[in-house]
């Protein structure tokens, strides 16, 4: 009896992970050129930026919010990075290098500061605060740059350490530096949300905000707080976009608060607040990654791509429906 109750739990609350493994071997089968390790790790340096994302998107999601903003702030913060990094702080080398990603990051905690007023302080829905601030965000982030993509100068000392981190490897394993950032995140998120007082209000804030309410605390605090989260994680994640590529552009991140929000609900992380998982959002951007990839090297057309996607999203709605049951 234990033994059925055990592995029904794990269905319950892993079965996400149980698709990865299954599209894991799926792909190997598909293609030979899968299972190389330089496919994987390309795999996982492209899904990094992502993982950030989601990782904040998760944050907001548990207190029952939602940022769509996230994409916009990921494109101000790259291109925040740049310019500084190629215009103003050009010549004070590494230094200048290291004031540009501390204010890029800056500029993400302050945009996610003003989702989050908008939405503890002013009560205004998430939905709608973080609505117009992807269009206020994105709007900004054509006005630093004109409309036109900023290059990180290869010829500049600290211009090239920054290129260097977003595409050199570890020596031995082969392993790109930038998943180490992500890997990171996911640990301490996974700690955060498991072990600490922070993680466990967070949660009981989208939970039953009336009873955090009743105990003293309060929840707008929490909200307010996922948001810079989000913030932060977004800009960390363009930074980290703009060193793979060695270029800025404004449009960089459209589309990446669906992917985010995507990898959230194949999680099985409840829109409505109060329950989700990291290793799950860590599973849901594997097994779109594992997706896109497989596609690819299956030479299957983008616009397909995205109805595959579309279905993925409705059948772990459907499959977390009916775990509910």
């Amino acid at each position: 009896m234990n033994w059925k109750s055990t592995l029904q739990r794990i269905l319950k609350e892993y079965s996400v992970v149980l698709v990865l493994i299954f599209a894991f071997i799926l792909s190997a089968f598909l293609s030979d050129v899968f299972l190389k390790w330089t496919n994987i790790t390309n795999i996982l340096r492209q899904l990094t930026p992502l993982l950030l994302v989601s990782l904040g998107m998760l944050t907001v999601v548990l207190t029952g919010g939602i940022d769509l903003s996230v994409g916009s702030t990921v494109a101000v913060a790259s291109v925040t990075c740049a310019v500084l990094a190629t215009q103003t702080f050009v010549h004070l080398g590494n230094l200048g290098l290291v004031l540009a990603i501390a204010i890029a990051i800056l500029a993400g905690l302050a945009l996610g500061s003003i989702t989050g007023s908008l939405v503890s302080v002013f009560n205004m829905a998430p939905f709608v605060a973080s609505l117009a601030m992807m269009t206020i965000e994105r709007g900004l982030a054509y006005v630093i740059t004109n409309g036109e993509p900023i290059r990180l100068d290869p010829k500049l000392p600290a211009n090239q350490l920054l290129i260097d981190f977003g595409s050199d490897k570890i020596p031995g394993i082969e392993l790109p530096l930038p998943i180490l950032v992500g890997l990171a995140a996911a640990l301490l998120f996974w700690f955060i949300f498991r072990y600490t007082r922070y993680g466990r209000l967070t949660i009981a804030t989208g939970s039953n905000e009336s009873a955090v309410a009743l105990s003293g605390i309060s929840a707008a605090r929490y909200k307010f707080r996922a948001y810079q989260i989000s913030g932060v994680l977004s800009a960390i994640a363009g930074i980290l976009i703009m060193a793979r590529s060695g270029v800025a552009v404004p449009a960089t991140g459209v589309g990446m608060e669906l992917d985010a929000l995507a990898a959230c609900v194949i999680g099985g992380v409840s829109l409505s607040g109060g329950r989700g998982k990291v290793i799950n959002v860590v599973a849901g951007v594997l097994v779109l990654g594992l997706i896109s990839n497989i596609m690819n090297l299956l030479s299957v057309p983008i616009y397909s791509q995205q109805i595959i996607k579309g279905l993925i999203i409705i059948i772990a709605v459907l499959t977390t429906g009916i775990k509910k049951k």
